[in-house]
């Protein structure tokens, strides 16, 4: 009998962190980011996650050469603060590639929602990100994951366009409805891209659930978890996907929880058992044909109850931002100014619009531990004073363009007409 597979997939990203940027800051002080901030929680999180957490993967490679395998999307915005603030998890991350047992993805540079915005800008972070991870780690990704897996068929379409033939994103209830998240799927509009859906249980129960003394079924051992595992594909599946923010190793769950004696384990366990066996993203879409095509004709992303964007635009100061931010793209296009390229990078990274979510319940407690602001008015009210002084550069910039060249010459009665190029217009969310 032919072993199912497991894909074990993490996130890596840092946002570049606004500091306390107050209204009589504008068109005085543009320099945007808390360093402070940004490197205090880097080193901490480096400490308690990174260094010791790749340790123990590399650890797991060698002890199993060839049988254990881990996939990673690192953000730019994470290998920036990386090379800034903690030049040896950049280090520990080239150890993990040399071994050929761990697959780079490529995603969008800045973390973003441009996949939602604007198809010129998506593609060009893209193609920054795939640049990045070939300068630190020497590897081309062949993989895609988009921020938050966020997914739709014609985000699908543009991925495959740009050379990928594999993507993550999110086995969602009410995309998936009877179908399992256990197979692989293709994409409606381009059916030569295949898609791995993470099985959100499975991995919300190391994600979340890990080191919560009020669940049902802690503590998680990692005899019960393979059991778990074995249950998922017992009636059919080719692969359980398990896809989690990096963090949740030492940060979101601590040490003193057990997550890194389980992650320890856990393999061992795992290829003993004999059911499974460990596999890349791009080797398991290779392994296996996709079952079918997937309709998913509205975005959908791993994040909160509802599996969509209303995490980042599900409210009128979230829309009010993207907005106007997304706006700039056409006056920025006609400047060539690295700082303002990348400012206008960092302002879409979408921690910036998570923070200015108003959800209640249980989505609430979610969004309230990742956020460093008491409300999302708060973030929202800084946001958008960073944003106004963006935006007056953006606009001097282009005036002192315009004065700077000089009107053409009279054109008499040229022979043939060159029709103007159509400019890919900035998709606006309409407010609810």
């Amino acid at each position: 009998m032919a072993k199912k597979s497991i894909t074990l997939y993490f996130q890596v990203h840092q946002p570049a962190r606004l500091r306390l940027y107050r209204f009589f800051d504008i068109g005085k002080d543009s320099h945007y980011y808390d360093d402070f901030a940004n490197r205090t929680i880097l080193r901490r999180i480096a400490q308690k996650c990174y260094l010791p957490m790749n340790q123990l993967l590399l650890e797991l490679i060698q002890k199993h050469p060839g049988e254990f395998k881990v996939a990673f999307s690192i953000s730019g915005t994470a290998l920036e603060q990386f090379d800034r603030y903690a030049p040896e998890v950049l280090d520990s991350f080239r150890a993990l590639a040399r071994t050929g047992q761990v697959e780079f993805l490529s995603e969008t540079y800045y973390h973003s929602l441009a996949s939602l915005a604007n198809p010129q800008e998506f593609r060009h972070q893209v193609l920054k990100h795939r640049a990045a991870i070939e300068n630190w780690f020497g590897v081309t990704p062949t993989a895609f994951r988009n921020t938050e897996l966020i997914y739709s068929n014609s985000i699908g379409k543009e991925v495959y366009d740009m050379g990928f033939t594999t993507m993550l994103t999110e086995g969602a209830k009410h995309i998936m409805g009877w179908k399992s998240p256990n197979f692989i799927y293709a994409c409606e509009t381009q059916p030569k891209l295949k898609l791995l859906l993470r099985n959100y249980s499975l991995s919300d129960d190391i994600a979340f659930r890990f080191s919560n003394k009020g669940w049902a079924d802690w503590p998680l051992t990692g005899e019960k978890y393979l059991g778990w595992l074995k249950d998922a594909v017992k009636d059919g599946g080719d692969v359980v996907n398990l896809f989690m923010d990096y963090e949740t190793f030492g940060e979101h769950q601590n040490a003193q929880s057990g997550i890194f004696d389980f992650m320890r384990y856990l393999p061992e366990l795992i290829l003993a058992d004999g059911t499974f066996r460990f596999t890349t993203p791009s080797e398991v879409a290779k392994k296996h044909k996709a079952v079918a095509d997937l309709d998913v004709p509205e975005p959908i992303s791993w994040a909160d109850e509802e599996r969509d964007v209303t995490a980042w635009l599900g409210n009128e100061l979230q829309q009010d931002a993207y907005n106007k931010l997304y706006a700039q793209y056409e006056k920025l296009s006609l400047v060539n100014d690295e700082a303002l390229w990348n400012d206008f990078g960092h302002l879409q990274e979408s921690d910036h619009f998570y923070y200015m979510c108003t959800k209640f319940f249980a989505d609430a407690e979610v969004h309230k531990y990742f956020n460093p602001y008491d409300t999302p008015y708060e973030a929202f009210i800084n946001y958008m004073n960073v944003l106004s002084d963006f935006i007056i550069r953006v606009n001097d910039e282009v005036s002192t363009l315009d004065t700077a060249t000089p009107a053409p010459a009279p054109v008499k009665a040229p022979a043939k007409k060159t029709p103007a190029k159509k400019k890919t217009p900035v998709k606006t969310v309409k407010k609810k």
